[in-house]
This record gives structure tokens, C-alpha cells and sequence, in this order.
């Protein structure tokens, strides 16, 4: 796996871009004029990115029928030395359709425990926690 970052202007805005041609964009978003995400918004994006695939993929194979799904992301960072990285992170998971309760929550614990790879590369120091919403009841 490779990307590549372009700085595409005179400030802090990068074209980050993968093998397949696909970019996001990158920013100093404490700039009022700010075009991009910032890294740190960007890393959250991909926890909620990375579980939703794996929540959706194990809810098709189980032919589970989904309507609309979205996600909430809320980092809380800590300040260590000059850096402030997460210290928790907590995600909320909106699922409507024809989907058993049952399945979207064992789909999510799966995500959370085994699969996904951006949630494994912050363990153990940061505490990630998640709610699935299904269909607006809390499982």
C-alpha cells in the first residue's frame, strides 16, 4: 500500500493520492480559509470508513436489507509534549431498513474486534467505543 502527497498550493493544502488514482485533500484547517480535511479529521473518517465496510459486507452476506447507513465520529484528544494524539474515540452507527437488531450488533462487534484495521492499529491506546442505531432504537 502507497499514497502520494502533492502540496498543491502556497500553504498547507496536499493532494494525497493512492495507487488506483483516488485523492482526498489535506489542510491546515485552523486556517480560516482551509480547503481540506485536517489529518486528524481525516483518521477519523477512516475509523468510521473502515468499520462501516465491514459492518455492511457481514450485513449483505447475512441478506440483511439496508435502507440508509451513517455514522457520528467524536475524537477526544489528549496533549502529550507538542503533539495532542486520541485518546478516545467514540462512534455511532445510524442503520435503517429491514435489519435484525441482533445481526447489525454482532456485525459491529465483529468490526470492532476482529476486522477492522484502522480500529486495531490504535490498540491498545485509545479506547474506542461504539452504538449501533437501528432503525432509531439504541441495540
Amino acid at each position: 500500500m502507497q499514497i502520494k502527497l502533492n502540496r498543491i498550493d502556497d500553504k498547507y493544502l496536499f493532494q494525497c493520492t493512492n495507487s488506483s488514482g483516488q485523492s482526498i485533500l489535506l489542510d491546515n484547517t485552523s486556517l480560516p480559509d482551509a480547503k481540506g480535511v485536517s489529518p486528524m479529521e481525516s483518521v477519523l473518517m477512516a475509523v468510521a470508513a473502515c468499520s462501516g465496510i465491514d459492518i455492511i459486507s457481514i450485513l449483505k452476506k447475512q441478506r440483511q436489507q439496508i435502507s440508509s447507513f451513517s455514522a457520528e465520529v467524536d475524537g477526544e484528544r489528549v496533549s502529550v509534549d507538542e503533539a495532542k494524539p486520541f485518546k478516545k474515540i467514540s462512534v455511532k452507527f445510524f442503520l435503517t431498513g429491514d435489519i435484525e437488531a441482533s445481526k447489525a450488533k454482532k456485525a459491529a462487534d465483529l468490526s470492532f474486534e476482529k476486522y477492522c484495521s484502522v480500529t486495531k492499529t490504535f490498540q491498545p491506546n485509545v479506547s474506542i467505543e461504539y452504538k449501533i442505531f437501528v432503525n432509531n432504537e439504541e441495540v
